[in-house]
Parts: structure tokens; C-alpha cells; sequence
């Protein structure tokens, strides 16, 4: 694929897609919230093994009471339990949301980083959640790459990888960076509609032409 590639597989994604994935978003609204790169960054810890929906339901009460960093690191921590069970793993969550808040608060000043090295070294941080901090939280072009994005990137044939950091290398040399702050959240909303993981709508993808999966698997499987 190249340059002429990428700007068609983009401008369709769009079409189909819409405003795509957030993490924490509503998924019955089809508006983007505006959150903090705190709010953003909690959230993103908060949707790890779980679902759109309840990692919304959980956001969007852990942030109603505690919306700060100093707040949630002084917050106890039965209550940050129950506010976050929707998102399931709740004893492991609620300390790690309250010892990232504690270090924002006490090292950076209640301020989250917008560095990529800082971001990982906080507790439960990896290149994905930072990468989503980076685009979401800061609008820093960034390529956040969940199990959606590295699946589809596969397929496709951008990527021949089986780890998503090493997908996230190839997406960083191969897509162009203006399309960086999107790619995540179109990818993520197309790998739950269309190219989902067992089964794919084939039939309703927009990017059969330029798919490498269409052409040596499905056509083959559905002579």
C-alpha cells in the first residue's frame, strides 16, 4: 500500500465509520466527550479487558465524584471500588487508578505528561494507554494500538507482526502522520463492526480491494 492507499482506506473508514471509538465514550452517542488528559488517561486503565459500555458506566462515576488527581488519590478505597465495578477487575483497577493519581498529583503537579517515556512509567501504563493519552488527552499525533488495530492491520496486510508494539512500528513508518490521530479510533470502531474477530462482515467492508485477508482467505473460503 502507499500514500494513495492510505488516504482512500481513510476517507473510507470516515464514511462508515463515523467519529469512531474514545475510550470511556458513550457508545450510544455518536459525539466524542471532551475529557481531561487525566480523565483520558483513567479511563484508558479503567477499559482494559472490558467493554465500551461499562467502562463508561464506570468513568463516567469514579469522575462525578473524583475528578481530580488529588481527589482520587485520597479517595478510599472501597468507594473507588464500587464507583469502577462495571469495569470489571475492580481490585486490581481501583488501586492502580489511585496510585496513578497519587504520583500525578505528587510529581507532576496534578498535571499528566504529555511525554511518552513519563507516561509509561507510571504503574499499569503501556505503549497503547500512553499512546491514547497522547492523542486523546493531547491531541499529540500518536498511534495507539489495541488488539482491534493490530488485528486489522494484519489483515490487511499493513502489518505481518504478532505483537502490537511491533505493529505499532510498522503503522508509524507506513501511515502517514496526518492521519495518526484518527487511525485508532476508526480502527477500533471498524474491528467491532466489521472486521471483528471471529466471522467478519467481508460482505460490508469497505476495504476489500486493498485487503489481503479478503483475497487469499475469504474468497477462498466462500468459492
Amino acid at each position: 500500500m502507499d500514500d494513495t492507499d492510505y488516504d482512500m482506506m481513510i476517507q473510507r473508514l470516515r464514511q462508515v465509520i463515523g467519529v469512531g471509538a474514545f475510550p470511556g465514550k458513550n457508545p450510544k452517542s455518536s459525539e466524542l466527550p471532551r475529557r481531561s488528559p487525566f480523565q483520558v488517561l483513567i479511563s484508558t486503565i479503567l477499559s482494559q479487558r472490558t467493554k465500551d459500555a461499562n467502562t463508561h458506566v464506570a468513568s463516567e462515576a469514579l469522575f462525578k465524584k473524583y475528578h481530580t488527581p488529588a481527589k482520587l488519590a485520597e479517595a478510599p478505597i472501597e468507594v473507588v471500588k464500587e464507583l469502577i465495578r462495571p469495569a470489571g477487575f475492580f481490585n486490581v483497577k481501583s488501586e492502580r487508578v489511585r496510585e496513578v493519581a497519587r504520583i500525578i498529583e505528587e510529581k507532576y503537579d496534578s498535571e499528566v505528561p504529555d511525554d511518552i517515556d513519563e507516561l509509561l512509567s507510571l504503574p499499569g501504563v503501556g505503549r497503547k494507554t500512553a499512546n491514547c493519552v497522547l492523542v486523546y488527552g493531547f491531541n499529540i499525533p500518536a498511534v495507539p494500538v489495541d488488539t482491534h488495530v493490530h488485528r486489522i492491520s494484519n489483515r490487511l496486510g499493513i502489518a505481518d507482526t504478532k505483537h502490537p508494539d511491533d505493529t505499532e512500528k510498522v503503522l508509524v513508518d507506513k501511515i502517514p502522520k496526518k492521519y495518526w490521530i484518527e487511525i485508532n479510533r476508526l480502527m477500533v470502531e471498524f474491528g467491532k463492526k466489521i472486521c471483528r474477530p471471529i466471522n467478519p462482515k467481508c460482505d460490508a467492508c469497505p476495504l476489500t480491494d486493498i485487503c489481503s485477508y479478503y483475497k487469499e482467505v475469504y474468497l477462498n473460503e466462500n468459492r
